[in-house]
């Protein structure tokens, strides 16, 4: 049994744990590094306890609570305080525990829009971007990108609804934004070769022997190539990519990043973006 002293500072991520086991990593690197009292913990909550879980934790003293799917939806249906970030994605990854009751936040966003600029050097206003994948992290992005100013979107995924859902969301959120959808192969191969940004959203390298669903001639010198998927260094898309001239980058940083916002809403602090990206590169890329 664990036993906290009277001075330690908790803090969590609630939900299934396939989905949590990085947060403690990244987040006690840097209590560590700043000589901060405090410690995160990860706690298996279904989604039918969350919104009793909460307000217990912060009655029990906890700093804050980062939430994985599936209990990001619930939190953001549950809770009556939602921060501008979790109202236009529709789901809250972050809980602040204010004197005035808890606040939805999404961390996601700021992720993404950062690693963009760390990893490429690049803002999105004004560029176009291929989005390959639209379930919940395509449709994440495209928002975020739309949000930030983005010219022009193309979608591509096997599930048409999906598409259409997408397509419909980011049109009446953003209707500067230009959009549109495709579906076949070779469509898909152009769409991609004429974005200045692609962004793999879907699971396909999740697994060692996946095949890519797109080769080096979807690709082309000067653009940017972007895996969400982050436990390999290069990913089955980023490979393909780089043989066709792109510069590319996976999705650790977005990892990172989202969490080092969270650590700013909760302690009011600047994280250690250095420790806490030494712990997740020596946990998810072991020598």
């Amino acid at each position: 049994m664990m036993t906290l002293s009277g001075h330690t500072k908790p803090y969590a991520v609630l939900g299934h744990p396939i989905g949590h086991s990085l947060s403690p990593v990244m987040h006690n690197a840097s209590f560590a590094a700043l000589g901060l009292d405090a410690v995160y913990l990860a706690f298996d909550v279904t989604p039918g306890n969350l919104m009793e879980v909460l307000p217990a934790m912060q009655a029990m003293g906890f700093g804050g609570v980062n939430l994985t799917i599936p209990l990001k939806e619930v939190a953001f249906r549950g809770l009556s305080r939602l921060d501008e970030s979790a109202q236009v994605l529709g789901a809250v990854n972050t809980v602040q525990f204010t004197a005035d009751g808890m606040v939805g936040h999404n961390t996601d966003g700021y992720g993404f829009l950062r690693d963009m600029d760390e990893a490429f050097g690049v803002t999105l206003a004004g560029a176009s971007m291929f989005v390959l994948g639209c379930g919940g992290a395509g449709r994440a992005v495209a928002l975020m990108a739309a949000g930030a100013g983005i010219s022009q979107i193309t979608l591509a995924d096997i599930d048409r609804a999906k598409l259409r859902a997408v397509e419909e969301e980011v049109t009446s959120r953003y209707p500067m934004t230009g959009i549109k959808i495709v579906s076949e192969n070779q469509d898909q191969v152009r769409a991609c070769r004429a974005a200045d940004l692609v962004v793999q959203a879907t699971p396909v390298g999740m697994k060692p022997g996946d095949r890519p669903l797109l080769g080096p001639e979807a690709f082309h010198a000067g653009q940017c190539a972007y895996d969400l998927i982050y436990m390999f260094p290069e990913t089955v898309f980023m490979a393909q990519a780089r043989q066709g001239g792109a510069r590319t980058a996976n999705g650790l940083g977005m990892l990172l990043h989202q969490g080092a916002r969270a650590f700013t809403i909760w302690t009011g602090q600047t994280p250690d973006l250095g420790a806490m990206r030494a712990a997740l590169q020596a946990a998810v890329y072991p020598s």
